[in-house]
């Protein structure tokens, strides 16, 4: 395989729903100029001190966030209520999120669209309308068209999706599947599927996860979890003209967590996948910020 170009060096973001993240020195340390934050669709509207908090925490430490779009946060999706908001109602929030953040440039419209807890499951449709109102009401914004896990209904889902969507050139992808097992399908489905950069959006090394019913998906390993988040980094290392991004995800572990990829436990202690993304991004070259 020919080597890439420099310019298309594997950019990597941390993902957390904690401004605390950014105050922690082993973050500032690593260098990390990308995050990612899950936002609810009306979060401006309902409660824009969460976003406040979050969004001045990350802009204080001098890290691009991508902010990504979900139910309300009322909402107990997939179960009742559940709702998704008109074109119109998802334009006027966007609208007052940008009049807010205006220096907040990347966005997905909604959150792992496909995946059966999201009221896009069933409705790429309005998801692609979703991403239409925001690419027009955002131009020179850099917009993740569709933000998808990679389960059996992902291709099905993008196909529908496309058949509405205006010019999509950006995808997101959350592979959990093959960092934690250890396989290349999801990448390569999504790649034969869509045209365009394809970012990791929301992936990483599981330590344990279990099903609301506590069946259990991982029993709890941090040795797996940093060989799979290795596995990540070459996987991506595979496709650099395509890949073009990486987001892990979270930065630190809480004790009550079902799911739990923390790259710092809930004692915060640095687990065996912390050191593996300090290396590797030293070897892309990427240093803490002075």
């Amino acid at each position: 395989m020919a080597a890439a170009p420099a310019s298309a060096r594997l950019a990597v973001g941390v993902g957390d729903q904690k401004p605390a993240t950014f105050q922690d020195a082993r973050f500032q340390a690593l260098g990390v100029q990308h995050t990612r934050y899950i936002a609810p669709w009306n979060g401006v509207l309902e409660d824009p001190g969460a976003l406040d908090r979050w969004l001045s925490a990350a802009r204080v430490a001098g890290v691009r966030p991508l902010v990504a779009f979900g139910h309300a946060a009322g909402d107990r999706c997939p179960h009742r209520p559940c709702t998704l908001p008109s074109v119109g109602r998802y334009r006027y929030a966007f609208k007052k999120f940008r009049e807010r953040y205006p220096w907040v440039r990347t966005f997905q419209p909604w959150n792992e669209a496909n995946h059966a807890s999201q009221p896009t499951a069933r409705r790429p449709k309005r998801a692609a309308q979703y991403h239409n109102a925001m690419r027009q009401m955002c131009r020179g914004c850099r917009i993740v068209a569709a933000d998808v896990l990679d389960s059996s209904n992902m291709e099905r889902w993008l196909r529908e999706f496309m058949r509405y969507a205006k010019r999509p050139r950006t995808w997101g992808l959350h592979n959990y599947g093959d960092a934690n097992r250890f396989r290349r399908s999801g990448v390569s489905r999504m790649l034969r599927t869509v045209r365009g950069q394809i970012w990791l959006t929301e992936t990483g090394g599981i330590v344990s996860f279990r099903t609301h019913d506590g069946r259990v998906i991982f029993r709890k390993s941090s040795r797996r979890a940093a060989k799979a988040t290795r596995h990540l980094f070459r996987l991506a290392a595979q496709h650099p003209r395509r890949i073009r991004r990486l987001y892990l995800y979270h930065w630190s572990s809480d004790a009550s967590n079902r799911f739990d990829s923390g790259l710092i436990d809930a004692r915060g202690r640095p687990r065996p996948a912390f050191y593996v993304v300090r290396n590797e991004l030293r070897q892309l070259g990427i240093r803490a910020r002075r």
